[in-house]
């Protein structure tokens, strides 16, 4: 590696052409750094005291893969970005030189042939900079003043105008615009690919401050390191169409999320941190040095495939669009990665498509009624993530069934009867889901579905504190508990497109006037155009009803027990003990009525708490195990599963011991051998379940 200070605009004077290799991003400098550019330049073009200014390094690769020729092509791998827009303020400096009678140290001509061509050449060697993808002909035509191609570069059209508009509103001459540009100031860093690593040093100058993102570092890690036939074929093929595909202005943010994924899945249920997806991926190369690049880079663009179906809906019929939009709408990108391998499966034509609906309905239901229960979601990414080890490739849909009826605790599918008696009670009005829950209530059934966004949520029974006096007296002696209880609920809301009319007019007039419940298309209104009065038991009433339709909604596969048992008892041939209170030894007498004080105050924590019990411990998990009990003689030995210095312990009571050999998780030791220490040991064993749940991604 060769660095050199050198003047700018000398760097880029004579003979030579600057390539940006088709792995590199597109330009995308905005106006906020064409501005501190421009600024730049202006300052020391403006102060003879001034007599440099330094922009940064241009990192390139000379000799090695690329054919000799007249013109030296140095692929740029850091750079580009500030060669571009140094490239279009020279071609807008030029237009206006040519436009202007100012007399000038330099001319339009002089521009042109130092800086942005190589005047005796023909073809692409014709031109000092060559961008990538539509960056490149837009480019061409500006410097060339060309029109512009049907579809130009935003960007470059953007920052070009940006400095047309700078150099003839700044009423500054030409001449001292060009003398600000010849101050600038670069370190040329020439790399030799027989003797340097290009891809490292990429990294370094990324760790360096660089804003490139995951999707950046992955898509250079697999292509710069390949012949340039390769690396063209690879990115036309397979990396340009996924670009393509996950929309230009969101890629990057959906290309992280689907590596996670991708990662997820190849992984077996390891979920990487969606900051740490390079390291993680090449990590993944590296633990599979007989995989081709090609073939990893054709199994990540088959994967995009089913996820830009699951985020975006493409290429899948009506129905099945229905139900991703529906599942997205509940916001659970974190069963992706079950889903992609599920899509997988109906593309290999190892499920047929109403296995696919029925699988993707039933995930839909796992959700909303886990939503409407009050069931924790932080554990929900690695439910999904490993929820494929649990399938039977023969008995496809009966065991993905199988394994949403029989999870437990923070991770059930709630019961019909669990499901039904929440969702009457449930504040629905502020869920994040309402209009998503609304909107399906109304639609279901129907051909011709109503689009609830042209509509706004009523309140039946009104928020108003101050009812008025006809709607105290239907609502009875107790109507501002009858209001408290029952108002954001289910049985209470409805859908209107009238609701500034109806405001808090009282029940019958709401019902008889124009647009009223009587007089609306709205499903959910046609029970309250028969009723006399609102009331407690009307509003029961209606939420009985609602939540029958729920249930139709939202069901549940219908499996026999009989076939739940054998897959449990599938379970139980591997040969793993299963332990009760009854094998451990000291539980018995006063320990026993001590652990099950605890063992109470710990469950209490928080519905998602789950017991396990093992063979040296009793295990307390949401996601992970946060405490861990150890009976012994004389006391409960705890394990709280955080790094010492973490826990706050006033009175000193807890034991470090790390690196310490013991059964249980976590550095922090505490023992509990009597009643009066109970409410200081839940203090400190509640530290550590929100540690856990801080923690979880």
């Amino acid at each position: 590696m060769k660095a050199t200070e050198t003047n700018f605009l000398q760097f880029i004077q004579g003979n030579k052409q600057f390539v940006i290799p088709i792995y590199q991003r597109t330009y995308s400098w905005t106006q906020k750094q064409c501005k501190q550019i421009w600024e730049d330049i202006i300052r020391v073009a403006t102060n003879e005291e001034i007599h440099a200014h330094f922009i940064g390094s241009i990192v390139y690769i000379k000799g090695g893969i690329y054919q000799v020729s007249t013109i030296p092509k140095l692929l740029v791998i850091d750079g580009q970005q500030r060669l571009t827009t140094l490239s279009l303020l020279l071609v807008a400096l030029a237009m206006k030189l040519e436009e202007s009678k100012e007399r000038s140290d330099v001319s339009k001509e002089e521009i042109e042939s130092y800086y942005l061509l190589n005047k005796l050449k023909e073809g692409d060697l014709r031109y000092k900079l060559i961008l990538t993808q539509s960056d490149e002909d837009t480019l061409k035509r500006l410097v060339e003043g060309r029109a512009l191609p049907p579809e130009p570069s935003q960007r470059i059209i953007e920052n070009y105008q940006y400095y047309i508009k700078q150099i003839e509103n700044s009423n500054i001459p030409l001449a001292t615009i060009y003398r600000g540009l010849s101050k600038l100031v670069v370190v040329d860093v020439s790399l030799d690919r027989t003797q340097d690593n290009p891809q490292l040093i990429f990294e370094s100058l990324n760790s360096t401050g660089l804003d490139l993102s995951q999707a950046d570092l992955i898509r250079n890690y697999i292509l710069m390191g390949q012949e340039q036939e390769q690396q063209i074929r690879l990115y036309q093929d397979f990396w340009f169409p996924m670009e393509q595909s996950f929309g230009y202005s969101e890629y990057t943010r959906h290309f992280d999320r689907f590596m996670r994924d991708y990662l997820t899945i190849k992984n077996n249920g390891v979920i990487p941190k969606i900051g740490e997806v390079y390291q993680e991926f090449k990590a993944y190369v590296s633990d599979h040095p007989k995989t081709k690049i090609k073939e990893i880079v054709q199994d990540i663009h088959k994967y995009s495939k089913h996820f830009t179906k699951l985020a975006f809906q493409k290429g899948v019929d009506s129905e099945i669009r229905n139900i991703l939009f529906d599942i997205n709408s509940l916001r659970v990108d974190v069963a992706y990665p079950f889903l992609m391998q599920v899509f997988e499966e109906y593309s290999n034509d190892e499920i047929i498509r109403e296995e696919l609906v029925e699988i993707l309905k039933l995930v839909e239901t796992y959700v909303l009624r886990r939503v409407i229960c009050g069931i924790p979601t932080n554990s929900l990414n690695k439910t999904f993530a490993n929820l494929y080890k649990e399938i039977d490739r023969e008995k496809y849909l009966e065991s993905v069934s199988v394994a949403f009826l029989t999870k437990d605790s923070y991770r059930r599918l709630p019961t019909n009867e669990e499901f039904r008696q929440e969702f009457i009670i449930k504040d629905i009005y502020n869920l994040r889901t309402r209009n998503y829950l609304l909107r399906k209530l109304e639609n279901y059934g129907r051909k011709e579905p109503v689009d609830i966004e042209e509509y706004t949520i009523e309140h039946i029974l009104p928020q108003n504190e101050n009812l008025s006096e006809t709607w105290q007296r239907e609502l009875g002696g107790d109507w501002q508990e009858v209001q408290k209880r029952y108002l954001h609920t289910i049985g209470n809301l409805t859908l209107t497109g009238y609701n500034p009319e109806l405001n808090d007019r009282p029940f019958k007039k709401k019902q008889n006037m124009v647009g009223g419940f009587g007089d609306s298309p709205i499903r959910l209104n046609r029970m309250l155009a028969s009723l006399d009065i609102w009331n407690e038991e009307k509003i029961k009433e209606r939420a009985d009803e609602l939540s029958k339709l729920a249930l139709q909604i939202w069901s549940i596969p219908d499996v026999p027990k009989e076939t739940i048992e054998s897959y449990k008892s599938k379970d139980r041939k591997t040969g793993v003990k299963e332990y009760s209170l009854a094998d451990y030894e000291y539980l018995e007498g006063e320990m026993l009525e001590l652990f099950n004080a605890l063992r109470h105050r710990v469950l209490n924590l928080d519905s998602s708490v789950s017991e396990e019990y093992k063979k040296q411990y009793i295990a307390y998990k949401n996601a992970t195990n946060f405490l861990d009990i150890v009976p012994q003689k004389n006391r409960l030995r705890l394990s709280l599963n955080m790094l010492f210095d973490e826990i706050n312990d006033p009175k000193g009571l807890c034991r470090d011991v790390t690196n310490v050999g013991r059964w249980g998780n976590g550095d922090v030791e505490v023992g509990l051998s009597s009643v009066s220490e109970l409410d200081y040991v839940i203090f400190l064993a509640r530290q550590s379940f929100e540690k856990q749940m801080e923690e979880t991604i």
